[in-house]
């Protein structure tokens, strides 16, 4: 199995009871069991990571290099003001694809820049719990395509 890594930032530990009508009801366990089912079937095993403090993150993105063959990240807010989570991903060279439960391009203007999504492969956002198992599938076909394996 290829080892990934599924990052996920500030406030996502409220899943489910946080404005439900934008990010949904389920919690991030559900997710994070909808996640691992789809990885398991694709051949990669997850280990998930949820942080609300940015330094957190980069120390856990930065360690990950030489287990890890790829990231999945929903960086939550930290999308668009954290460059140093950016400069982070950038500096191991792992595949990473950005995703958001919500279209962060149809909600408020700040929410519309990414500062993250320029190091990363695509970004998926706008459909909710499917937005993280899309985002898997192309971290999946990437993988594949580069010959990535466990050894």
């Amino acid at each position: 199995m290829v080892k990934i890594l599924v990052v996920n930032g500030p406030n996502l530990n409220l899943l489910g009871t946080r404005e439900p009508e934008i990010y949904g009801s389920m919690g991030l366990d559900e997710i994070n069991r909808q996640v691992d089912g789809l990885a398991g079937r694709l051949g990669l095993e997850p280990e998930f990571f949820q942080s609300n403090h940015e330094g957190e993150i980069i120390d856990r993105i930065q360690g990950c290099g030489s287990e890890c063959k790829g990231i999945l990240i929903n960086p939550g807010a930290f999308t668009h003001y954290s460059y140093a989570i950016r400069d982070a991903i950038a500096s191991i060279g792992l595949p990473c694809v950005e995703v958001h439960l919500s279209n962060i391009h149809a909600r408020e203007e700040f929410r519309k820049q990414s500062v993250i999504a320029p190091v990363c492969l695509g970004q998926v956002s706008g459909f909710g719990r499917q937005s993280y198992l899309l985002g898997l599938r192309a971290l999946a076909d990437k993988l594949n395509s580069r010959g990535i394996s466990d050894e």
